[in-house]
């Protein structure tokens, strides 16, 4: 079976490397273009790109594949096309060159979280378990049938990123039983159910900010959703901008966004519209990350001079 897979973040990798060493014929990988990354905007690789070629497999990066990449996969006579967090929606004219059809590999128990950063939005609402779902690729955004799902838990206080690095081998796990199941024609297949669809938007950057008006639970939830990009922040009345790594929820109350503890002892809390947020980790503009409690032995912080009721109630 000739294979070509799509894919560009770390989630894709375990996948790619499951479809090699399972004996499959990858003859081509399809990943987004190098991007400049870092304060020396040096030129990177996705990590899907790395591994193909680790592997020695051909990699294309087309910036539309829907415009320029359609001879390229034409040329390749794949007999199925895998897809796991590609970033680009495939037209109808580049799922109809596949001969099986496209594969892909969805970190959410579909119909619910379709679109972009699935983990990321199953956190910030709150989930407690998600999973992994392989599905047949049609035109719309995650809306093609069913085959195989894992449902696996969100443990306590993960974030999104730890959450990813744990999924991302299960959804490779699942991928190959998919396909050895699509080989012997005994692969189930089922019409996702549109009553119990979900969508949730791209994010953007100005979603990391933080709203004190939020429960704090809410808050934590985002806090975790929303790591490594954009990650959640707010400002000092000052306007320094502090990056929230980890945090956690405390039965403390107060105005919204007034900050109730600021010490190497009691480390930083701030009181949101129900219950407060204990920072645990974070970032000060320009720093490193730390220890909340660590920072204020350097930083210390006059609650007074510092609240941020005022920026919650402008919110």
């Amino acid at each position: 079976m000739r294979i070509v897979f799509l894919g560009t973040p770390e989630f894709g990798v375990p996948s790619l490397k499951a479809l090699v060493e399972s004996g499959y014929d990858v003859v081509g990988v399809f990943t987004q273009p190098d991007k400049p990354k870092g304060r020396g905007k040096k030129m990177q690789m996705s990590p899907v790109k790395e591994c193909a070629l680790e592997y020695g497999i051909p990699v294309f990066q087309p910036i539309k594949i829907r415009v320029d990449g359609v001879d390229d996969l034409r040329a390749l006579k794949p007999d199925l096309c895998v897809t796991a967090a590609f970033g680009q929606i495939l037209s109808q004219e580049i799922l109809d060159i596949p001969k099986i059809g496209t594969v892909n590999v969805h970190s959410s128990m579909l119909p619910r979280y379709r679109g972009s950063a699935p983990i990321n939005w199953a956190i910030i609402q709150g989930e407690t378990t998600t999973g992994i779902t392989t599905m047949m690729t049609d035109k719309g955004v995650d809306t093609g049938d069913i085959l195989l799902q894992k449902e696996m838990e969100i443990l306590p206080g993960e974030n999104a990123e730890e959450l990813t690095q744990r999924m991302a081998p299960i959804g490779a796990d699942l991928l190959i039983e998919t396909i050895r199941l699509l080989e012997k024609g005994q692969c189930p297949r089922k019409k996702q159910n549109e009553e119990e669809m979900s969508y949730f938007p791209m994010f953007k950057k100005e979603m990391g900010e933080i709203d004190w008006q939020m429960t704090a639970h809410e808050i934590v939830c985002r806090v975790r959703g929303l790591i490594p990009w954009p990650g959640a922040s707010f400002s000092w009345m000052g306007g320094e901008t502090i990056k929230v790594w980890k945090a956690e929820e405390c039965d403390l109350s107060g105005a919204p966004g007034e900050i109730l503890k600021s010490d190497a002892k009691e480390g930083l809390v701030i009181a949101a519209v129900e219950n407060a947020v204990r920072v645990i980790e974070l970032q000060a503009q320009g720093g490193k990350r730390m220890n909340a409690k660590d920072y204020l032995r350097g930083h210390p912080v006059n609650c007074s001079a510092c609240d941020l009721r005022e920026e919650a109630q402008n919110g």
